[in-house]
């Protein structure tokens, strides 16, 4: 960690400058494509401006759910009006936090000064510190910092008497303890993994540092723990301070837009100097009805047809960020393969063999049991224990089929659902090249590699 470089001078050329190596074209219909603009905000068009102040008062304004969480202070209003003159809308030359709140809503799309209800959804283009381009992050970054002074940094910032470091003792029924990022696509899967682990005979130790949106992405997160770029001196390092003081066996994340491999590698970096046996598991969430216009004959709208084509672009997407990271770190991360199992599901149910779903999309066919809810793409009633399944079908290695011990789903998913859904998690993991699962006897159990 000394000699920090997130990415060697192959990586670089594979996926960080503009004019030489890229993403394929197909990756980067889901991903991204990278361009100046986005990363540095040197020059930016008036809507990457735009996205600038909503990554910049996003932070301070808004929390998970999108209500106000906090009062920026005179000195950050100031900036924010020097950046974006135009969120002063009477023109008295001071920007009020009723007014960055009126323009973050313009920002958005659907919002505005005059009240109305502005869109809520995930920011898809957005500045990247230039400080990510270089081979070292800034000296006063929490990461560099020994494991004592970085449980002391994150104890300032909390109650007097409660403990700074998160811990658990090792585990003697097979669970895995896990520190893990992401937002709320991940965090159906969070909820109901340790309920399925229960069933399974086993307690789920699980530390989550998480977000709404980009403010649960790995690099957002990385940011904000060291107290570096947008967090400069304001570090919050609530995994940083246990990985560093407690044992971990793995780490998992959420996906997010413009995902570049060095916002994993300067987690695991870390996470495998203080525990050097961690493993590191990536979901690559689900297609989007955003995503229709980026595929050749998208046509037939947002069907099963269609969705398994958007599916396969997102294995290519995050096979080749996969491969980066594991030329480093050979063996070491894996994909859980959300994507797979929504795309199953979505050819399940139009074969009719989705019992009790009503719909592929609430917000085409407006049915509520339907496998998403809303056009942000999140996951519809009972499909949090299909990504759950996921979850602990890739990280221990085992069909969720076989575990015997009745499981409380309330009203939805029934039982005859939820088998389906525990086939459909195993055969999306035992499917995908990524997730470092096979079962070639199909007894349900991973074949030893």
């Amino acid at each position: 960690m000394e000699t920090q470089k997130r990415a060697q001078r192959l990586q670089k050329t594979d996926f960080r400058r503009p004019g030489g190596g890229t993403l394929s074209p197909d990756s980067a219909k889901l991903i991204g494509r990278r361009t100046p603009e986005m990363e540095h905000g040197a020059e930016m068009t008036p809507n990457l401006r735009s996205c600038a102040f909503l990554a910049a008062c996003s932070v301070v304004l808004v929390g998970v759910g999108g209500e106000v969480c906090a009062n920026p202070s005179k000195e950050q209003l100031a900036r924010w009006l020097k950046q974006f003159p135009k969120a002063d809308a009477n023109g008295d030359g001071v920007l009020t936090i009723g007014e960055a709140k009126a323009y973050r809503a313009e920002v958005q799309g659907g919002g505005g000064q005059d009240g109305s209800q502005p869109r809520r959804g995930a920011a898809r283009s957005f500045p990247v510190n230039p400080g990510w381009e270089k081979e070292k992050f800034p000296d006063h970054a929490v990461c560099y910092q020994s494991p004592e002074r970085i449980r002391e940094i994150y104890a300032k910032g909390l109650d007097s008497g409660r403990n700074p470091v998160t811990s658990f003792p090792r585990p003697k029924d097979g669970g895995l303890r896990i520190v893990g990022t992401g937002h709320s696509f991940m965090g159906p899967g969070y909820k109901t993994l340790p309920k399925i682990c229960r069933a399974a005979g086993f307690q789920q130790p699980l530390h989550l540092h998480t977000g709404g949106g980009m403010t649960g992405s790995a690099r957002f997160k990385w940011e904000q723990e060291n107290g570096i770029f947008q967090f400069e001196g304001k570090p919050k390092p609530k995994l940083l301070a246990s990985i560093a003081n407690a044992e971990w066996e793995a780490m998992m994340w959420g996906p997010y837009f413009h995902d570049r491999p060095e916002y994993y590698l300067c987690w695991m970096e870390f996470c495998l100097k203080h525990n050097p046996a961690m493993k590191f598991y990536l979901s690559d969430a689900w297609p989007q009805i955003e995503h229709l216009n980026r595929i050749p004959d998208s046509g037939k709208g947002f069907v099963a047809e269609t969705i398994t084509s958007l599916g396969k672009l997102k294995n290519a997407a995050y096979g080749e960020i996969l491969s980066v990271l594991n030329r480093k770190y050979p063996g070491r991360v894996f994909i859980l393969p959300t994507s797979d199992a929504m795309v199953l599901a979505s050819q399940y149910f139009e074969r009719g063999e989705l019992p009790g779903v009503e719909g592929l999309h609430r917000a085409l066919g407006g049915k509520k049991r339907s496998l998403w809810r809303d056009k942000l793409g999140h996951l519809g009633p009972g499909f949090e224990w299909l990504e759950g399944y996921v979850f602990y079908a890739t990280l221990y290695r085992r069909s969720p089929e076989l575990i015997k011990k009745e499981i409380d789903l309330g009203d939805f998913p029934g039982a005859k659902l939820d088998r389906i859904f525990r086939r459909i998690a195993w055969e999306a993991v035992t499917g995908n090249p990524f997730s470092g699962v096979r079962d070639e006897n199909r007894d349900g159990v991973a074949d030893e590699s």
